[in-house]
């Protein structure tokens, strides 16, 4: 992989709530077909789910993102965005990113679930 593949992911990783690869047996521009076109995007991404129709942006046969909203309160809204590259042996590579949007919501940390905060050490010795 190159290095700059390399940053590339690394930084999907970092900015991504959600980050999904697949590997098909498909040409890229079917793949493209399938996230692109609303009658066969459906299968991917039903047409309920999203804030409007229309992509947020494109790239031809490469990215395409679309605004997603929540149908139960607080009606959260994020980004999906659906990147394609194509192998040089005819199948193509579908990395999805997920990412929250909503200025309502600020991204806390991940933190360890073995993290042996104090918090936790002091639940422990009350249950003992």
């Amino acid at each position: 992989m190159s290095e700059e593949k390399h940053q590339e992911e690394a930084a999907d990783q970092e900015t991504a709530d959600i980050v999904l690869d697949a590997e098909l047996d498909a040409p890229p521009e079917k793949v493209w077909r399938a996230i692109s076109r609303p009658e066969f995007r459906e299968q991917w991404l039903p047409g309920r789910d999203l804030r409007d129709a229309e992509p947020v942006s494109s790239e031809a046969e490469a990215e395409i993102s679309y605004r997603m909203k929540d149908d139960a309160p607080p009606f959260l809204e994020s980004i999906v965005t659906f990147r394609i590259t194509p192998h040089a042996d005819g199948r193509t590579r579908l990395r999805i990113l997920h990412v929250l949007a909503d200025g309502r919501v600020t991204p806390q940390p991940l933190e360890a679930a073995n993290s042996n905060r104090p918090l936790l050490m002091q639940a422990m010795l009350r249950a003992a």
